[in-house]
């Protein structure tokens, strides 16, 4: 019984942020005028379909913007983790004058919003000719402050004895990096993989910002395409929302199996 009032306060809480994808999934399948109904019917009285298969078949199929964002995400993702497994591994166990004092200045860019090098990024990738491509989503994407903080963390929880044996053995620092940390390393790995993932997903600002070919868009700039001069096509909209959080789910899926483990056993075992 002393499980029971906590359980129904997790669920209720759980049913108020599922509410809105709920939602979402409900109208993809209505009709225009059930939008806005009240009372609000979950299950449509003239379910459809076809707003769905307009999302793939119509004139502003999702295909290409699905390639464009699994493009960016995936390549941004991978470059990301790597680079900051390697710079993390850097600034926790190579001992170097001014490493600390480094990492704070290098800290210091999670405080500086990106709306304000918008302008600067701009001028330097018409000056490189890498503006109007994706290696201006990408380039950028893979260096990030966030991820190398999260890892440091957590390579500065691994006892030094264990990378000081390896040494002892003959190992060097890339295969301690390769064959010791980075195993250990994968909770943490999956999640900032997951979370840097979702980011590159959803980035509108600088796909708006930068992007101009509708042929390199991205999902969330597709989304746009339901807007239109008059009105909205909430039902186009949700059912293209609901397509865009696919992708998604499936990462958080594989990821969760890692993140599920690493709370589950010690990284650390002697």
């Amino acid at each position: 019984m002393r499980k029971l009032f906590p359980t129904i306060m997790m669920l209720i809480f759980a049913f108020v942020m599922i509410y809105p994808f709920l939602w979402m999934i409900s109208t993809s399948f209505k009709q225009p005028f059930e939008v806005f109904e009240y009372p609000f019917h979950w299950i449509s009285d003239h379910p459809t379909i076809k707003y769905h298969e307009n999302v793939w078949t119509g004139p502003a199929s999702f295909a290409n913007y699905y390639l464009n964002s699994l493009k960016i995400s995936i390549i941004s993702t991978i470059g990301a983790v790597f680079l900051a497994a390697v710079a993390a591994y850097g600034f926790s166990r190579i001992e170097f004058k001014g490493r600390d004092t480094m990492f704070v200045i290098y800290l210091v860019a999670m405080m500086i919003p990106n709306q304000i090098i918008f302008i600067p990024k701009f001028i330097m990738f018409n000056a490189i000719g890498i503006y109007n491509t994706h290696m201006a989503l990408i380039l950028p994407g893979i260096f990030t402050v966030l991820g190398v903080f999260m890892l440091r963390q957590f390579f500065i929880a691994v006892p030094k004895d264990i990378s000081e044996s390896a040494m002892l053995d003959g190992a060097g620092h890339f295969g301690i990096f390769l064959r010791m940390m980075l195993p250990m390393a994968k909770p943490s790995l999956a999640t900032f993989a997951i979370i840097d993932f979702s980011w590159h997903w959803n980035d509108f600002e600088n796909a708006l910002i930068f992007l101009l070919d509708k042929k390199l868009y991205t999902v969330s700039l597709g989304l746009q395409n339901f807007v239109l001069e008059n009105t909205v096509d909430y039902n186009g909209m949700m059912a293209a929302a609901t397509a865009g959080m696919i992708p998604m789910i499936i990462v958080f899926l594989i990821g969760q199996k890692f993140i599920v483990e690493g709370l589950a056993s010690s990284a650390v075992k002697g």
